[in-house]
């Protein structure tokens, strides 16, 4: 909130839990209101939870599938009237590498982000001659508050780091800063021939 607040009136924060179909239309239906209009959406919210499926949960599997999947699917649902009202819409959806190839020990996490990337080329068909693209941005590890959550549950952080990092062709993990770059022009005009795609932003990690 403090960053977003020294923008001033710029910008207009919303605050809802899209894992709430019902708080994902009323942020969507404020947000018309105020604007008329979408052109961008960052579907951008997730969590992750790590361990085999035989620990799995019944509450824990909807918290991953509600976060990921109902929030993307479902933001989208309800900003679609408001893109179409824009001459160049877009909808980037933040999937991972697990949502193209498989990951150990978190089977949960891999089917969200499969959905997120299947979604999204659905989506890109349907939507195509609305002039809306869509998008999905799979990330590697990469450096975040959810990325340090995980690494103080291990005893050695330090070994969790480096064995985390030694798959990457490029020998290190990805920083936020390189997601949204890749973010940022799939959402933009100079992205306009791009629809449907899943973007790797990997460290050459699904090559």
């Amino acid at each position: 909130m403090g960053l977003l607040n020294s923008f001033g009136d710029r910008v207009h924060f919303y605050r809802a839990d899209v894992s709430q179909v019902s708080q994902c239309e009323q942020v969507l239906h404020r947000i018309g209101q105020q604007f008329g209009k979408l052109d961008i959406v960052v579907n951008s919210a997730g969590v992750f939870r790590s361990g085999g499926i035989e620990g799995v949960t019944e509450a824990q599997f909807d918290l991953i599938m509600d976060t990921n999947v109902k929030g993307t699917f479902f933001v989208c649902k309800y900003a679609i009237p408001l893109l179409k009202k824009s001459r160049h819409a877009a909808i980037v959806n933040i999937s991972s590498d697990a949502g193209l190839h498989g990951n150990r020990d978190c089977p949960d996490y891999c089917a969200s982000k499969g959905a997120v990337t299947l979604l999204s080329k659905g989506l890109a068909l349907d939507l195509a001659r609305e002039n809306i693209r869509v998008n999905a941005v799979c990330p590697g590890d990469i450096v975040t508050p959810m990325l340090d959550e995980e690494c103080e549950r291990q005893p050695d952080q330090v070994r969790y780091l480096r064995e985390l990092a030694d798959p990457y062709p490029v020998g290190r993990l990805g920083q936020a800063d390189e997601v949204a770059s890749v973010t940022c022009f799939l959402a933009s005009e100079a992205a306009s021939f791009v629809t449907g795609a899943a973007w790797p932003v990997d460290g050459g990690l699904t090559a």
